[in-house]
């Protein structure tokens, strides 16, 4: 009798672990992945010095870096294995400063359509309190190979 297969959710959740294990971004901010579902994924960064800007809050590019990635990888898991996801755009709130502790990025796909797919992605601290609103687009599908240099 053949063993059954995995199920494609969790081969996703695992293409999504490692894409977070070799991504330098999240090395470098220290991204950890707490949950990954078809369409739905939760990021966590313990803040750290690095993260601050001069007056002592996590700097709004990291909190952005956190969403966009958290928003990329939601996308993934929406789509087919293979597919590959670029950001188009996006639209962020800062709505607190955090100073310590834990931030968590929670993005969840909107819709997907054939090439573009919106997300929606909530950062809050680990008090609960909403700190960054984010809306984006990514592109989805196949890219071009073979580019032709912009030189």
């Amino acid at each position: 009798m053949a063993r059954a297969s995995k199920p494609t959710e969790y081969l996703a959740a695992s293409d999504v672990q490692e894409r977070i294990r070799t991504s330098n971004t999240a090395k470098q901010l220290g991204f950890v992945i707490e949950k990954a579902e078809r369409g739905k994924v939760t990021l966590r960064m313990p803040v750290e010095a690095l993260h601050k800007q001069v007056h002592g809050v996590v700097h709004g590019g990291v909190l952005a870096a956190l969403a966009d990635t958290a928003g990329g990888l939601a996308t993934y898991m929406a789509c087919p294995r293979g597919t590959r996801v670029a950001t188009v755009e996006m639209k962020i709130n800062f709505l607190e400063a955090v100073e310590a502790g834990t931030v968590f990025a929670e993005a969840e796909v909107v819709r997907r359509g054939r090439h573009i797919a919106v997300v929606d992605c909530d950062v809050r601290d680990d008090r609960g309190r909403l700190v960054t609103k984010a809306l984006m687009t990514f592109f989805v599908g196949p890219f071009r190979k073979n580019r032709k240099s912009r030189s």
